[in-house]
């Protein structure tokens, strides 16, 4: 468009400056200009300021999902450009594909990020005209919203129902001396069986051998304590920490659930932010997971006194407590150590840290440069400052689980089949 009134301008002062039998001519060419514009803007396609569009309710966190968009009478060239909330990612840019019926539709892989409600405001079209003389633009409201949830695919698949059911009640039912300590029946001695379970009193009744049987003791509780302090927001591979520990956390209590065990769950920052008494069933994974949907991301720092000295003191019973946090070097680490180790003497504890996979691929590499050097040496000064933490933690009788983000869920429920397999609460 800028072209052709640049050479309409060129070509009316050649005419001027012909004389006077051409000085009109000026006129008809900007006229003819005119009229080309006008066919070029009624002749295109516009598309409708309907949107059709239908978000998914909820999506989990950490996931990508598909999102179609239909526009009625779409150009060939539509172009969308989406306004994307914090807590979702997807293309900045992309094209939509008219069809035959005159239906534009885009294909777009949507990520969310963060847990909570997103809104999808507006969207940006922009177009070229059919003559390709004008680009128009046009910005269309919305009013849609994306809830992003905890993730709990794992649970939704079964992998951990059959993995705890098979371990707790398949192969473990007939439980061995020294692998149970809680009184399940009572049942005729046959050869092969331990002598030791052999109950003499009972067999000197039945004037035949009765043998006791014995299984892990149930209803353990099981604390699920999460730090939302702002280290926790730290982003790992896209997602913040906190969202690594929760969903490990509900796949945990999940497990515990079905283990039979009584789940409680607690969260904390600059000050105890809430604690729910261990209860039974999967009515607790329930009100789990939907506290964990409206948890938070905050930015203060945690206060681990505070917290770690209130939820000891509301544990009255022996508990399995399984701590989610993180820290950044010994010096800040020695409160947190000093009162995990006062737990520790009353509870079991397992101290949950999530490795940061941007720091472990700093030491893979070779540096480059002097800079590279620099964070080479940094890297290394912060992964052995960690192990040294884990290190004294574990001398506490703490057990450590440190792993990359996608195998946190795997390594703790791994564990705590350990611990009830050994009865160790």
């Amino acid at each position: 468009m800028l072209a052709l009134a640049l050479a309409a301008l060129g070509l009316s002062a050649i005419f001027v400056a012909l004389g006077e039998v051409w000085r009109m001519a000026p006129m008809f060419l900007w006229l003819a200009l005119g009229v080309y514009v006008l066919a070029d803007l009624f002749l295109s396609p516009r598309p409708k300021r309907a949107l059709a569009f239908e978000p998914p309710a909820e999506v989990y966190v950490g996931e990508e999902f598909p999102l179609t968009l239909e526009v009625s009478n779409a150009p060939v060239n539509l172009r969308g450009r989406w306004d994307w909330p914090d807590g979702i990612a997807g293309p900045d840019d992309f094209f939509f594909v008219p069809a035959e019926d005159g239906v534009g539709r885009a294909q777009l892989g949507v990520t969310a990020l963060r847990r909570g409600s997103w809104s999808l405001d507006q969207l940006w079209l922009s177009w070229i005209s059919a003559f390709g003389l004008i680009q128009s633009v046009r910005r269309l409201p919305m009013d849609h919203a994306v809830r992003v949830v905890p993730n709990i695919r794992s649970v939704q698949s079964g992998e951990i129902s059959t993995k705890v059911a098979s371990n707790l009640y398949g192969v473990k039912e007939n439980l061995a001396v020294g692998e149970g300590s809680e009184f399940h029946q009572l049942r005729e001695f046959v050869p092969g069986m331990d002598v030791k379970t052999i109950d003499w009193k009972r067999s000197a009744r039945a004037r035949n051998l009765i043998a006791k049987e014995l299984r892990a003791e149930r209803n353990h509780h099981v604390i699920l304590a999460l730090d939302n302090g702002y280290l926790m927001a730290e982003e790992i591979d896209g997602i913040p920490k906190i969202d690594h520990a929760v969903t490990a956390a509900l796949a945990t209590a999940w497990a515990a659930a079905i283990g039979g065990d009584l789940v409680g769950y607690y969260s904390y920052e600059v000050r105890p932010r809430g604690f729910f008494v261990p209860e039974p069933g999967r009515a607790a994974f329930a009100r789990m997971r939907s506290w964990t949907a409206d948890l938070d991301y905050v930015t203060r720092e945690t206060n681990h006194t505070l917290a770690l000295t209130e939820l000891n003191a509301r544990c009255k019973k022996r508990s399995l407590i399984i701590i989610f946090t993180d820290f950044i070097d010994t010096t800040s680490a020695e409160l947190l150590i000093e009162n995990i180790g006062l737990i520790a003497k009353r509870h079991l504890v397992v101290f949950v840290a999530i490795r940061d996979t941007s720091v472990e691929k700093l030491v893979e590499h070779a540096p480059e440069d002097m800079d590279g050097v620099a964070m080479l040496v940094a890297a290394n000064q912060s992964i052995a400052e960690r192990r040294l933490v884990l290190e004294r933690l574990s001398r506490l009788g703490v057990t450590i689980i440190d792993a990359k983000p996608k195998a946190i869920t795997a390594k703790l429920i791994s564990t705590y089949l350990e611990i009830k397999a050994r009865e160790l609460i």
